[in-house]
């Protein structure tokens, strides 16, 4: 575990007008990603809860979620899902400590997966999603058109 406090992203930096003075990234140089426009399809087959979880983090997540480089991670949390849904079934059956603490294993590797994801307030700023480019209402219209030409 490293020593001192943890960094502050960027963002916060620029807040608080970068009290430290050090040389931060300029803006325009700042790599963004596209956030994705629509709900992508999983690549591997899911079960009913760990689909519903899918759509919902897209719902939520879209602006900051990318279909790039988050997809793996966000599929493999919602096999966790489908993993935990079985064995919450099976535990509740069974009452079985052993299933129980594997229950709970399972569920601090889901809340691990979701914070690496962004689903906190803190990991969302410490991720830099407020340096992400947001599409703007104009965008999205302008997206929303394309689509709608492809589609005839």
């Amino acid at each position: 575990m490293p020593a001192g406090r943890p960094s502050k992203p960027v963002e916060v930096k620029r807040k608080l007008g970068n009290p430290g003075q050090r040389k931060l990234p300029d803006q325009n140089e700042i790599q963004m990603f596209e956030p994705a426009v629509s709900v992508p399809e999983p690549h591997r087959p899911l079960l009913k809860p760990g689909r519903e979880f899918w759509d919902r983090v897209w719902g939520v997540g879209l602006s900051w979620i990318s279909p790039n480089t988050d997809v793996e991670l966000l599929l493999m949390t919602c096999e966790l899902i489908d993993e935990r849904w079985n064995l919450r079934v099976r535990v509740m059956q069974s009452g079985d400590w052993r299933e129980r603490r594997g229950l709970r294993d399972l569920d601090a590797r889901i809340v691990s997966n979701l914070s690496l994801l962004g689903f906190t307030p803190t990991d969302r700023s410490k991720l830099g999603v407020a340096e992400v480019k947001a599409i703007s209402k104009m965008e999205q219209l302008k997206r929303r058109q394309v689509e709608r030409e492809q589609s005839k």
